[in-house]
């Protein structure tokens, strides 16, 4: 078995113009002192990494891993989910989802996406430079207007819309098995991978592709009401990446699921800091180290209340605390009685 890597912070949340948190050094410095381990970098902002040049130049490469590694942190994985959300855009949401492209793309789809996908692309062989095992993204998604079966769906557009999924992603998978890198979605509410369901259903069309893979995070989960500790027995062989993230969700006559147009603090279902929630924990990280989940135990901090530095700053000890070291031998071999053919033999009556 392997002991879970961590604890780590996924550092998106906490960019910002004043230090420690407008830099690579300094948020990095931030983080060692809490008591992380690793960092998960975003890569949409060149004063953390610059996503093509990192995809261009290996020794670019080595010099942000450098940096990291100063501080004696490793970084853990690269995160493209902005720009995986505009590998797949329906009309609906065109002007919304704008914004996440630079400027000269915008108000233009089909630059946007071909953009988008490049990104992608430099993802892969970032990765590779920086050696790393796994990349983090969005699926993006044509059916999401469509989630509720309310106006009745048109005859076939389930299937015509994850065959045109699966047809703009697996050219990129292709490049991720090029480069030895799993790429894991990030299975979330607003994407059309947002349970296992349909999960399902998009492996089934990138014909099972190896690198198809999943970031496990628990609390988009209990927003759904899904069984997230059933959900690693199913795919467990695919989870290659896990955010530690804490949800709540508490229905009343009045809201459920749907949440009532609510802003966060006022849904039912909330994302929390770690431990102020209601995932069980301690149940997740014993079934991912029963699975041998190779990865980090990665903090994503949201949290509608708390201040995300006491976040950041709990989350560590949280996950350093839920991490299991795993044995070495046996519990019971104290009283093993050794290994004796004749014996088992005889006792056997054979």
């Amino acid at each position: 078995m392997k002991t879970i890597k961590g604890p780590a912070i996924f550092i998106a949340q906490f960019i910002g113009d004043n230090a420690p948190f407008n830099s690579l050094d300094s948020i990095c410095q931030w983080a060692a002192g809490l008591g992380y381990k690793g960092v998960q970098l975003p890569t949409l902002d060149a004063r953390f990494i610059d996503l093509q040049k990192a995809a261009e130049s290996k020794t670019y490469a080595e010099e942000v891993k450098g940096v990291v590694n100063s501080h004696g942190l490793e970084i853990t994985e690269l995160s493209t989910h902005l720009q995986g959300q505009l590998v797949a855009v329906n009309p609906v949401y065109d002007e919304l989802f704008d914004g996440f492209a630079p400027e000269q793309y915008r108000k233009n789809p089909v630059e946007r996406q071909k953009w988008a996908v490049q990104q992608l692309k430099y993802a892969a062989q970032a990765s590779k430079n920086l050696g790393l095992q796994a990349s983090v993204t969005f699926s993006g998604a044509l059916l999401w207007p469509m989630v509720y079966p309310w106006p009745q769906r048109p005859a076939g557009i389930v299937e015509t819309a994850f065959e045109e999924l699966a047809k703009r992603w697996t050219p990129i998978l292709d490049i991720y098995e090029d480069n030895g890198i799993d790429l894991c979605y990030e299975v979330h509410p607003g994407e059309d991978l947002h349970d296992g369901i349909t999960f399902e259903m998009f492996l089934d069309k990138v014909k099972g592709h190896k690198r198809a893979n999943l970031l496990y995070d628990p609390s988009h989960f209990v927003l759904q009401c899904l069984d997230y500790l059933e959900y690693i027995d199913l795919y467990h062989e695919r989870i290659k990446m896990f955010h530690v993230k804490d949800a709540e969700f508490n229905p009343t006559g009045r809201q459920g699921v749907y949440g009532g147009y609510q802003n966060w603090v006022d849904r039912a279902g909330r994302f929390r800091s770690l431990g102020d929630g209601q995932v069980d924990f301690k149940a997740i990280f014993s079934k991912l180290t029963q699975y041998d989940f190779p990865g980090w135990a990665v903090l994503e901090w949201e949290c509608a209340l708390k201040h995300p530095e006491d976040g950041a700053r709990e989350g560590a000890e949280f996950i350093k605390n839920h991490i299991i070291r795993v044995t070495e031998r046996a519990f019971d071999d104290f009283a093993a009685s050794g290994a004796d053919d004749v014996l088992n033999r005889k006792t056997l009556g054979i």
